[in-house]
């Protein structure tokens, strides 16, 4: 399915399809929730399709539901196909939990399809979900192979935070940017998946959302607009007192709340970054660190499994010097 708000990005993928000078390799870039992971579905289920046929007729990267080679990898079945993204530890006390982060030896059997004669036409194609959560040694080995890419082999790469890459992995790729959704985008994908929502509640997700789908849906999914009325308040008035930052932090401390304490990582950025562009002079000022400080909390508190309690306290006191 092609995604909604990201014509561009799709414009510039089929005008190199169509010219059949497709580069081997694929940075798609820009903020999570946006499309990337399904932009690049689609784009592999169109070249895998094109090459096998039956011919598509359709524009866009869409593909019909019918098509043999769609039926294929919605079955999980393509010889030719691969979604590389983290795996579930299959034994000991972590089973079926997720791993850290992609492992080489993942790579190394990407590697081996890479290698190998293609079944179905002469192309092969893989995704990978996302390039941020490779292991450091299996960045070098999908190196290697961005270095020597066989023939007809296309490698679809995507990006939350793209500078976080080896400069030589950036290097080898084309890029393509992912823009934040329009408000527009938004709120037709809410209407279309949360058809109970009024048009107010989707108004407030927008809002919360900072152009993320996968945001928006999550938050509505989870209640989130008393939590983020909540750190409204602090932002706009202060905490004095430490009442309302330490009910946020009991609130979302248990484990019971893990999701929504997640997506309150989330919300605190855009909430403070918000502020600062409606603010002027020393409180825009405190609100830019404040967001600087709040991004990089909320990114590394999942990362080295911070305690929840403290987390959501610290973001508090972050939001409340805004409004000092």
């Amino acid at each position: 399915m092609t995604p909604l708000g990201q014509e561009r990005a799709v414009a510039a993928f089929r005008a190199a399809l169509d010219s059949g000078q497709l580069h081997h390799a694929w940075l798609l870039a820009g903020p999570k929730g946006v499309g990337k992971g399904t932009f690049a579905r689609a784009a592999a289920l169109r070249v895998l399709a094109e090459a096998a046929g039956p011919p598509v007729d359709v524009p866009g990267l869409d593909v019909p539901a019918d098509h043999r080679i769609a039926r294929l990898i919605e079955a999980g079945s393509h010889p030719d196909f691969r979604l590389v993204k983290r795996e579930a530890h299959e034994t000991g006390a972590n089973k079926g939990e997720l791993r850290r982060g992609i492992t080489i030896d993942q790579i190394r059997k990407l590697q081996e399809l890479f290698h190998a004669a293609p079944a179905l036409s002469d192309w092969r194609v893989a995704v990978i979900d996302c390039m941020d959560e490779l292991e450091p040694q299996a960045q070098q080995s999908l190196l290697k192979l961005l270095e020597e890419p066989p023939a007809k082999c296309l490698l679809l790469l995507v990006s939350h935070v793209p500078g976080r890459l080896l400069p030589t992995i950036r290097s080898r790729c084309r890029r393509l940017d992912f823009a934040p959704l329009g408000d527009e985008t938004l709120d037709t994908i809410l209407a279309h998946q949360q058809p109970d929502l009024s048009a107010a509640a989707r108004s407030k997700l927008i809002g919360l959302a900072a152009g993320s789908a996968d945001r928006a849906l999550a938050f509505a999914e989870l209640d989130l607009a008393p939590l983020a009325d909540e750190a409204l308040v602090i932002l706009q008035r202060g905490d004095p007192d430490n009442s309302r930052r330490s009910r946020l932090a009991s609130a979302l401390a248990l484990k019971a709340a893990r999701p929504r304490y997640t997506a309150f990582l989330d919300i605190v950025p855009p909430l403070i970054a918000a502020e600062a562009r409606r603010s002027e002079g020393a409180r825009r000022q405190r609100a830019l660190a404040a967001y600087d400080q709040a991004r990089e909390t909320s990114v590394i508190a999942p990362r080295l499994s911070l305690d929840p309690a403290a987390t959501v306290f610290a973001l508090g006191t972050l939001l409340a010097s805004v409004g000092d």
